[in-house]
């Protein structure tokens, strides 16, 4: 990472913290992917720190829906080397989990292929490939409910969506508005919401007070249909958070939900019959 003052956003951590979370395994720069035009694309992953070699655990992948190219060039480090990624990856692991972030090229395609590396090479990994679950923030939360919506992944079993944009849906253009600006990847352009699996459990943490341009109101629709489809969903809305509340809002109603982002993810991934 390049060096940035203490204050800087690559430099902020998860305002929760759980004790000995800093104890978590990390192997770092494990290969996924390699190309002949891309080179070498690799992935981090968070163990608990009592893991048992031989028996596989649930994962969580961290989503990245920029390329690092250019996420590098705005904030000096890759997205998997912000200490966001870091601290979250060692929350998840906390809760008895595997978190993987990794880095990336060109986000959509890349992302296809940890999946399927994860189905492919899971056990070797120490991982249950059967149950994945995606967590996403901000920009990178299209990509999450794109993947989603990809036939033959039953093995993703929910998703967790904190800030994020979702679809652009009834005719809104907001997510494709922000995606120009911004630079993150929309696959779900032209897609609906009736395209998600039906039984796949959200979780989407929204802040009230947000200023990026139409993200609101693109969470809001997106609630709104998928109440209209008696999904489960799981919403929490903070009405005086702001974007990057987790890492900017040390508060006592900031922790609680990355709290219960966690405990979604484990009571999804974990539970009897999933």
């Amino acid at each position: 990472m390049n060096e940035q003052p203490a204050d800087h956003i690559s430099k902020k951590r998860v305002v929760y913290r759980i004790a000995g979370m800093e104890n978590t395994i990390v192997r770092k720069d494990v290969e996924y992917r390699r190309t002949d035009d891309d080179g070498l694309l690799t992935m981090d992953l968070y163990y608990p720190a009592n893991a048992v070699p031989g028996s596989p655990l649930p994962a969580v992948v961290l989503v990245a829906g920029y390329a690092d190219t250019g996420f590098e060039t705005r904030l000096g480090c890759k997205f998997k080397e912000m200490a966001m990624l870091i601290s979250w990856g060692q929350l998840i692991a906390s809760m008895g989990l595997i978190a993987i972030s990794y880095t990336n090229r060109e986000p959509a395609a890349d992302l296809d292929a940890l999946l399927l590396h994860l189905r492919d090479r899971g056990a070797a990994l120490g991982i249950d490939h059967n149950r994945i679950g995606l967590w996403a923030c901000s920009g990178h939360a299209p990509l999450a409910l794109s993947a989603l919506m990809q036939p033959g992944r039953e093995f993703l079993r929910c998703g967790a969506l904190l800030y994020g944009y979702t679809l652009d849906l009834d005719g809104a253009t907001h997510v494709a508005d922000a995606s120009r600006t911004f630079r993150f990847v929309n696959p779900g352009t032209g897609k609906s919401i009736e395209e998600l699996p039906h039984d796949v459990p959200l979780f989407i943490a929204r802040a009230g007070q947000d200023q990026f341009p139409g993200l609101n109101d693109s969470i809001d629709r997106f609630v709104l249909k998928e109440l209209a489809l008696n999904r489960p969903l799981t919403l929490v809305n903070y009405p005086a958070g702001a974007h990057a509340f987790d890492l900017l809002d040390d508060s006592p109603a900031s922790r609680s939900i990355v709290r219960q982002v966690l405990d979604f993810l484990q009571a999804q991934l974990t539970r009897a019959g999933s």
